[in-house]
């Protein structure tokens, strides 16, 4: 059990926070339980998740990459809230399971060397090793505005680890289910 009460949107007042916690659990995935307990500030909703959302409506990176990052990091951040979230959609994007469970292997099999990269970057931010000859590499297929997003997913799956596991947020049902299976 989550170590602060977990919210629902409609316990938010009307505004932007309860229009973007509704919007994230219909079109985003069932984050409830995360949400729930951000909604205390209502703010972090519509700051944060506002943020992710309008990334989302940018497409400034693709979906795949996308999810590489948010896999790789929150493994390597040891999030199993954000690893449930977020392996069925890197899934979806037609990467295999094993790809998915063995994304912080030195030879992850099924990615190519663009993905590699990405995968790469993710753990090199989240373990704050990155290096020039690293984003010299990532100058060559990404913007720096690619770039900024990158950085800003991977690190952002820390915030969001530490942020789960100090208030002990529990998964959805769905994902707890799927979990166990």
């Amino acid at each position: 059990m989550a170590r602060v009460s977990t919210l629902l949107s409609n316990q938010l007042p009307e505004g932007a926070a309860r229009t973007i916690f509704e919007k994230v659990e219909n079109e985003y995935g069932a984050f409830g339980n995360m949400l729930g307990v951000l909604a205390h500030r209502p703010a972090s909703i519509e700051h944060i998740y506002g943020l992710l959302l309008q990334f989302a409506a940018e497409g400034n990176i693709s979906k795949l990459h996308l999810e590489i990052v948010l896999v790789t990091a929150s493994k390597a951040n040891e999030c199993s809230y954000c690893v449930s979230h977020h392996a069925p959609k890197l899934v979806a994007q037609h990467v295999s399971a094993e790809t998915v469970e063995r994304i912080l292997d030195a030879d992850v099999p099924g990615l190519g060397p663009v993905e590699l990269l990405v995968r790469d970057y993710a753990l090199a931010v989240t373990r704050q090793r990155v290096g020039d000859s690293l984003v010299t590499r990532l100058r060559e297929h990404f913007s720096e505005s690619q770039i900024v997003e990158l950085t800003l997913r991977t690190a952002l799956c820390a915030f969001f680890a530490r942020f789960n596991e100090a208030l002990d947020v529990q998964l959805e049902p769905e994902y707890a289910t799927a979990d166990a299976a």
